[in-house]
């Protein structure tokens, strides 16, 4: 077989197009020599997708969205060290190359783990690139650890990054949790994942300093345009800030007078400049998925759409794009 069935874009839409995301016939992507070859069974739609889809070129050629995915290894690179053919596996990919919506995704080894045993295709593929987010959001932008105490903020905390991250904070650090949330069913959302507080953020600067009036320690930002004077309020003095957003012309100057760091964190950064340690996602998923297996973190799928075509892919983008979605969206094959 040299050829597979995709989903593909070929210019920014808008969702409701039907030539938004279209089915199409493409060749079997050729490994590298640390690639794995994967048998897509399911995928999530994140805002990353989104974001891509809505900046394509007008192009011949379709890209292939998609990057959260679970599947079974069909083959192998000739310097694969660390997975097998059938072996089930999940990971979130790579921005610069061709993605998970697709029948085969060729993927680097290094970022691809052995998914968790206790988890369906569909489970799984909610999970990678939430939780190598809030991973490294939690445990090297912050360096937080076991021992780590203080308060940290998680804003939209009811959406895919906030819903793991107040999870591994709870089972992995001592801080306390504050979550952000608006709605009835994103607070009850919030609290189920195991969030000491949930606050409002349309009022985040009064409710946040009611919870914890001296400030907080830490705080992640997923939407900072029009937040920086309140977080300077609420944030104490030599605190942290990492945020995944890209406002332009963002000014950051109000945090200057309490020397608040600000961190960004992008998930795909190890795989696009090829890092000495780009492992680390491999082993940072294998952990994760310890801690599933062992109930101590539960998977984020709250929809699944069991169509893996255009048709799926663009309902599941759709429900990305009202900003409104609690936990994730999964098309499953």
């Amino acid at each position: 077989m040299t050829r597979m069935s995709a989903i593909g874009s070929f210019a920014a839409k808008p969702i409701d197009d039907d030539e938004a995301l279209v089915d199409v016939t493409v060749d079997l992507p050729t490994l590298r020599q640390r690639d794995v070859l994967v048998r897509v069974l399911a995928v999530s739609v994140n805002p990353a997708d989104v974001k891509q889809r809505a900046a394509l070129q007008p192009s011949k050629t379709p890209t292939i969205l998609g990057y959260d995915a679970a599947g079974i290894v069909e083959a192998v690179g000739p310097q694969v060290e660390t997975l097998s053919v059938g072996d089930e596996v999940w990971y979130a990919g790579d921005i610069t190359r061709q993605g998970s919506n697709a029948e085969f995704q060729a993927v680097d080894e290094r970022i691809v783990a052995p998914k968790p045993t206790s988890l369906s295709f569909a489970e799984a593929a909610a999970l990678p690139l939430t939780t190598i987010t809030a991973w490294e959001t939690l445990f090297e932008r912050f360096g937080l650890t076991k021992d780590s105490t203080g308060d940290l903020v998680v804003l939209a905390a009811a959406g895919g990054v906030g819903s793991i991250m107040i999870q591994l904070a709870k089972a992995l650090t001592g801080v306390r949790v504050i979550a952000t949330a608006s709605r009835d069913e994103s607070c009850a959302w919030a609290e189920r994942m195991g969030a000491d507080a949930v606050i409002n953020h349309r009022h985040l600067r009064d409710e946040a300093l009611a919870v914890a009036p001296d400030g907080v320690d830490y705080l992640f930002s997923p939407h900072s345009k029009g937040n920086i004077a309140d977080y300077a309020a609420i944030v104490r003095p030599f605190g942290h800030i990492t945020a995944i957003d890209e406002p332009p012309g963002l000014d950051l100057l109000d945090l200057k007078q309490k020397s608040i760091a600000w961190h960004w964190e992008l998930m795909f950064t190890r795989s696009m400049f090829e890092t000495p340690d780009m492992i680390e996602q491999q082993r940072l998923l294998a952990r994760t998925a310890t801690l599933v297996d062992e109930g101590t973190l539960r998977t984020t799928v709250t929809k699944t759409i069991d169509d893996f075509t255009a048709a799926g892919l663009r309902e599941a983008h759709c429900d990305v794009e009202t900003g409104r979605m609690t936990g994730k969206v999964v098309v499953t094959r």
